[in-house]
């Protein structure tokens, strides 16, 4: 790693902290939207609460995973404001910069790296989530980090790092159980280089179980049900597989008394919905979630679109739209040229199993574009490779099967995206109730829990 390349990610991270506080210094007013009022509700009245005191057996939550509303429960406690939160968010979303440059380096090289590094400090919907309480932000940067030391132990045969990365995994799992089930693949990644794979891959899996285990103790011991870190699970699982409408899927979750049998039942409940829809079903997820995951949408433009800024100008609407939906379009086509460049090796092979879980793991549940955001890095790494390879002289001449990928990627992407683009050219836009204060906004998949009150 160059002098140059260490200097430039210093200027990008940066550079990533100052677009983001500049956002919260000057983003216009917002009302909290969906999932914000939880986290918010759950962070600044229940955990500091005198009743609960931060002690995790007196929070009856368990829909969510808890690192999130105790991230914001401690800031606010210490500077008793949730601006403190937002501040801490533009931290983690700057130090998001070098860890996936860091990482881009160590597959792609030092040009691609930095290219990665350059989306991630200024990708437009990453500036806006640092203002935002949701725990992508935190979410993310955990993901990220824990991916390149995984990258580095890899790299380097590190215990040590093998070590921080489980540390940072079980936190990850903690603030989004998603990341749980990716745990095996990259243990048997790490696993399967000699010498020494074993014995990191399973401090990997050790370190990361003894973060997340007292919270499924803690579940236990609260909840008298084995429940590894949330509920929220099974519950979008259900949703996102039975042929019932989601006021019907709910009506019959209210009428189960209890949380860990709210969770018995809609886990039984999704397998059965599963089941019944075979052997079509994986075929049909595809069709449906694969465009609403992809779609060319984004958590900014559904707050325009709720009002949530209140009475806006069409222009500076579709303005904004165009700042936040354009770069994910450019990003797209050079994931698609980094595909045809793709050179081979060990990170190359887990940021692809990476991004095939995390959108096969929402294709089993549900699509959707904010959910999407934790894989978009790999999506900036490839396209920071096609960027690259765009850029070098003379440009090596690409193989006839990398061609082929990188068409059948292009393919996909644009089943995928096609659908909204379809809907963003003929329907009217913004939606008909989009001035009508009076409306109650709609509430996208997800956002219902049941963890409202102590």
């Amino acid at each position: 790693m160059s002098g140059s390349f260490r200097r430039g990610l210093v200027a990008l991270a940066l550079a990533g902290l100052a677009a983001r506080l500049l956002f919260v210094l000057l983003e216009p007013g917002c009302r909290l939207v969906g999932d914000e009022w939880m986290w918010t509700r759950w962070g600044t009245e229940i955990i500091p609460s005198e009743r609960v005191a931060f002690s995790p057996l007196e929070l009856h939550f368990v829909f969510h995973p808890p690192l999130y509303p105790y991230f914001i429960a401690t800031l606010y406690t210490i500077f008793g404001s949730l601006g403190a939160v937002k501040v801490a968010q533009c931290l983690l979303g700057a130090l998001l910069v070098p860890a996936v440059g860091r990482i881009g380096e160590r597959a792609f090289g030092e040009r691609a790296g930095l290219a990665a590094a350059a989306v991630t400090a200024l990708y437009p919907e990453l500036v806006w989530f640092c203002a935002h309480f949701w725990a992508e932000t935190l979410f993310t940067f955990l993901v990220w980090w824990t991916i390149e030391r995984l990258v580095h132990a890899d790299a380097q045969g590190s215990a040590r790092a093998a070590a921080v990365a489980g540390v940072s995994w079980g936190l990850a799992v903690l603030t989004r159980e998603t990341f749980l089930y990716f745990l095996p693949v990259a243990a048997f990644w790490l696993y399967w280089r000699r010498p020494g794979g074993g014995r990191r891959a399973t401090l990997l899996v050790a370190t990361a179980l003894l973060v997340i285990t007292p919270w499924t103790v803690r579940n236990w011991m609260v909840f008298q049900t084995f429940i590894p870190v949330s509920t929220a699970g099974a519950l979008n699982l259900w949703q996102g597989n039975t042929r019932m409408t989601r006021q019907e899927v709910y009506e019959e979750y209210w009428s189960v008394h209890g949380r860990a049998q709210k969770y018995q039942h809609t886990r039984r409940r999704a397998l059965e919905s599963i089941l019944q829809r075979q052997p079509l079903w994986i075929f049909e997820k595809l069709r449906d979630e694969m465009p609403a995951y992809f779609a060319i949408h984004g958590q900014p433009v559904v707050h325009i679109e709720r009002g949530a800024y209140g009475q806006v100008s069409r222009p500076r609407a579709l303005a904004a739209v165009f700042v936040v939906l354009a770069p994910y379009l450019v990003v797209l086509g050079l994931f698609v040229v980094g595909i045809a460049a793709l050179p081979r090796g060990r990170p190359t092979w887990l940021l692809l199993a990476f991004l095939a879980y995390y959108v096969l793991l929402h294709v089993a549940a549900h699509g959707y574009p904010r959910y999407r955001l934790p894989s978009l890095p790999v999506l900036f790494l490839v396209a920071g490779q096609g960027w690259a390879f765009l850029r070098s002289r003379p440009r090596p001449r690409l193989e006839p099967r990398r061609l082929g990928a990188a068409a059948a990627v292009a393919l996909v992407l644009a089943l995928s995206v096609g659908p909204s683009l379809v809907t963003w050219a003929t329907e009217p836009w913004p939606p008909a109730w989009f001035h009508d204060r009076g409306v109650e906004s709609p509430v996208e998949p997800g956002d219902m829990g049941e963890d409202q009150g102590p």
